[in-house]
């Protein structure tokens, strides 16, 4: 079979193209012009990544629950076992010294005052009339004794502001019967002050000094942190069971300890914080987070331990 002619292959208006363009074909070009760009933008990230590596720091803090605690606070309890008659205080009421707050049921003691005051009368009558008899004259002495006696049970039922301030706390209602020592209601004197007790983890005592700064975060007010100086650190670390005894049983059962802590108290500036542009005042027992910068160290080291241990026995 003859070969036909190469012209009959293509279209005449494809080889007349052909001819006119004597261009050299552009080499094939895999990669997009941005992936230039992002190799130098990841190489300068990099660079950059390392010299902070190298200048960086990371802090560690000893972080622990805190609770307020307010100076000047009179817890004031029974002095005698007896039912409530009458509270005649209210929270947040100002009183001055000597103001009757809380009354008890007082019929047996006032009864039994009245008739060692009749019995003293009826001696001192006798007395007066014959000066001379010594039986009415140690009656009259027995009597007076028992009769003081008498007047400071009946004081016990009643229970008296011992300075001016304000009534914070009331712990008693109307009919309650109370032991000795029970709280019945707490006040705050004029010039108390508020500090804050942080229970931070045993292992950082070595690293905790006094005037170092301690950050306090209050629960239920996100990121409103209040800088204060650490005043008092404990000696020893103590177990949760002694945290509790040292709050006190209105406290204890509220702050979650679970191990070993050291007790940290610094004092607030002011009874007042602020959050989210308001004011707010402190109140005793009110809860929150410590936290206190112990040690910082190099990013690098961080992330390679082993450098450390390099560059303590360099510097050795």
């Amino acid at each position: 079979m003859a070969e036909e002619p190469a012209s009959d292959l293509f279209r005449e208006e494809a080889l007349r193209h052909h001819s006119a363009y004597r261009a050299e074909g552009d080499l094939l070009r895999i990669s997009p012009r941005w992936a230039a760009w992002a190799y130098w933008l990841l190489v300068a990230v990099l660079g950059v990544g390392a010299v902070y590596a190298v200048i960086g720091t990371v802090y560690e803090y000893a972080s622990g629950p805190a609770v307020v605690r307010m100076e000047g606070r009179t817890n004031l309890t029974a002095k005698s076992a007896g039912t409530v008659a009458a509270v005649l205080a209210r929270p947040g009421e100002r009183v001055t010294a000597g103001d009757l707050l809380v009354r008890f049921y007082e019929a047996a003691e006032g009864a039994e005052l009245e008739r060692i005051r009749r019995e003293f009368e009826l001696q001192l009558v006798k007395t007066l009339r014959d000066p001379s008899d010594q039986a009415a004259r140690q009656a009259l002495t027995t009597l007076r004794a028992q009769r003081e006696l008498a007047e400071a049970r009946l004081e016990e039922k009643s229970v008296r502001a011992p300075h001016t301030g304000l009534v914070s706390d009331i712990r008693i209602r109307e009919g309650q019967h109370l032991q000795p020592g029970d709280i019945l209601l707490t006040m705050v004197g004029d010039e108390a002050r508020c500090f804050i007790v942080a229970m931070l983890p045993g292992q950082y005592r070595p690293m905790l000094r006094i005037g170092m700064s301690l950050r306090l975060e209050m629960n239920g007010y996100k990121y409103a942190y209040r800088e204060v100086t650490i005043d008092a650190i404990g000696d020893e670390v103590v177990e949760p069971n002694e945290v509790k005894r040292y709050l006190g049983p209105d406290l204890a059962d509220t702050v979650g300890v679970s191990g070993p802590v050291v007790l940290v108290q610094a004092r607030l500036p002011s009874r007042t914080f602020v959050a989210n542009n308001r004011t707010f005042p402190y109140y005793d027992g009110m809860q929150g987070v410590a936290e206190a910068r112990v040690r910082a160290e190099s990013i690098l080291v961080t992330l390679v331990p082993g450098l450390k241990w390099f560059f303590e026995r360099s510097g050795g």
